[in-house]
């Protein structure tokens, strides 16, 4: 059995010289450490050997295997390791060579004026806060002080679910006003921006959804003054300059008393040009101090507190400040356009 096993060996030994590959390798491991290799054939086989021949038996073959995978294991590292260096050299590269350019995106104008604005109202005390696009009618509508009747409810303005009758698509930012004013009690200033729906035809002007943040502040001695200042102030501070504002009476819901803000054109300085119509006057925003309503519709008593709120739409502010023509370039995805700013 000795002289067998020192034969083998020499076998062994010569076989491996001539493992270059990996399919080498594993036809080496079939052929002397697989089921039918001599190695398995011996070790099924020592149950035959007599009690007293069995312990040299067992070290011979223990020998052997520790022999085979001593070598086996040698030769399988040299393979890896040689065709790691093929591989390495087959795909090797100067990484002294320029690399490809990667065009890189564009922060979108609808952002960067969204977040002009957060900031500036940040400034003076306004927190961030959020809501769901999806809403009830409640939080849309009733809470704000919008009767049954009220066109606004009709589906040729609003996008209703097929959720449920009372399930719709938010029309304005106004019901994160509500939800939040049923969380937290005043005083709060509260700041709200975000996608509304509203069923609009598609033209240069409209789009059936638009972005469009909203203010709210309720303290117990604020007034229209409080509001016109606030307001003037954040007029100044986007268009980097002193600008001649107008309130107009107008009729909301949810504020009473409701205004319109107009400013004087700042690219003409109410001369008229084409951005303000040949007006001298641009349409900003609407106004008001928060109807007593809307207070009680959330358990906030309207004689001890007092709130003023303001809605804008940031499509528009974006167009005015980088005098865009069209709503409908800001949703085509173009980077021709987004590089412009």
């Amino acid at each position: 059995m000795e002289e067998t096993i020192n034969k083998l060996k020499k076998e062994i030994a010569s076989d491996s010289a001539n493992i270059l590959d990996s399919r080498a390798l594993e036809a080496f491991r079939i052929k002397y450490l697989g089921e039918k290799s001599f190695l398995a054939n011996q070790q099924k086989n020592i149950r035959n050997i007599s009690k007293e021949e069995r312990p040299l038996f067992g070290k011979l073959v223990n020998e052997l295997k520790e022999y085979i995978v001593s070598v086996y294991d040698g030769e399988k590292s040299k393979v890896e390791d040689s065709e790691l260096a093929k591989k390495i050299s087959k795909e090797a590269f100067d990484i002294t060579l320029p690399g490809i350019y990667q065009e890189s995106g564009q922060e979108h104008p609808l952002s960067m004026v969204t977040n002009e604005i957060v900031d500036i109202f940040h400034g003076m005390g306004f927190t961030k806060v959020d809501g769901p696009e999806v809403e009830t009618d409640f939080y849309n509508f009733t809470a704000l002080n919008t009767p049954p009747d009220h066109p606004a409810r009709d589906e040729q303005d609003t996008f209703y679910t097929n959720i449920s009758p009372h399930v719709l698509l938010r029309s304005h930012t106004s019901t994160v006003q509500i939800r939040t004013l049923e969380k937290n009690p005043p005083p709060l200033r509260i700041l709200a921006h975000g996608r509304v729906y509203r069923n609009e035809e598609i033209n240069a002007r409209k789009m059936p959804f638009f972005h469009q943040l909203e203010i709210l502040a309720v303290e117990k001695n604020l007034t229209f003054a409080n509001m016109k200042w606030v307001l003037n102030e954040f007029i100044r501070e986007f268009f980097g300059k002193e600008i001649k504002t107008r309130f107009r009476p107008d009729f909301f819901p949810f504020t009473e008393p409701s205004a319109e803000l107009d400013a004087q054109c700042p690219f003409c300085d109410g001369h008229g040009c084409t951005t303000c119509g040949n007006r001298g006057w641009l349409e900003l925003l609407g106004c008001g101090m928060v109807d007593p309503n809307v207070l009680s519709a959330v358990n906030i008593d309207p004689k001890e507190w007092i709130g003023f709120a303001a809605g804008l739409g940031l499509e528009r502010f974006t167009m005015l400040k980088y005098k865009i023509p069209d709503i409908r370039y800001f949703f085509t995805g173009d980077l021709r356009f987004s590089k412009q700013f």
